[in-house]
């Protein structure tokens, strides 16, 4: 990744007159590693947003979540976070393993209302051989969740999501159903999909 931005936000830029703004930006807001206050960050974040495509460029994004510290910095270029158990469809990693391509999205809701992005590559890598390399590794200590695999990303862009219109979140408690694989706890049909599945009777 170069370090200036893309030839897509380089064009952008002439076109739209901001090349002093992100010049700026690139100079003052972004690295090529995490400082001491970024991986801080990431050890306190309980989720992170994932964007992902495969060989064709078709995309995807997705949410991953666990207790602070879940995605673990190993040193100021590399990072990496549990894969549980989940619906066995796998479109990130599966993407990860076309595309190694990678962009994660911390956001503090709760205290600092800030953002960091972290852009990389990634690999899949077994739960065996990571902890083998990695003793330290968190294990789940909650019932039902168990790691199966780790997605280990390489840094190459790390910079901030201005706070302005990130709202602020308050936890409440909640019941939670690790592993479990009742349709109706997992969320059921909310969006009403199967009623478009083939062969199903037209919806009224």
């Amino acid at each position: 990744m170069d370090p200036q931005g893309s030839p897509g936000e380089r064009h952008l830029q002439q076109q739209c007159g901001t090349q002093a703004r992100a010049a700026r930006f690139y100079a003052d807001q972004m690295l090529d590693h995490l400082n001491p206050r970024m991986r801080e960050f990431i050890a306190r974040q309980e989720m992170v947003f994932v964007s992902t495509s495969d060989g064709h460029g078709e995309c995807d994004a997705s949410f991953r979540a666990g207790p602070p510290g879940f995605v673990t910095v190993l040193d100021d270029r590399t990072l990496t976070f549990p894969d549980y158990r989940g619906n066995g469809v796998m479109a990130s990693l599966g993407n990860i393993v076309e595309n190694p391509h990678i962009g994660l999205l911390f956001v503090d809701f709760f205290r600092d209302l800030i953002g960091l992005h972290v852009n990389g590559r990634a690999a899949v890598v077994a739960d065996a051989i990571m902890r083998a390399a990695h003793p330290a590794l968190p294990v789940p200590d909650i019932p039902g969740r168990r790691t199966e695999r780790w997605v280990v990303a390489s840094v190459m862009e790390a910079y901030i999501h201005c706070s302005k219109h990130i709202p602020r979140l308050a936890r409440l408690p909640r019941q939670r159903h690790w592993g479990t694989d009742d349709f109706k706890r997992k969320g059921g049909d909310y969006f009403g999909v199967k009623a478009f599945a083939p062969g199903s009777p037209p919806a009224r």
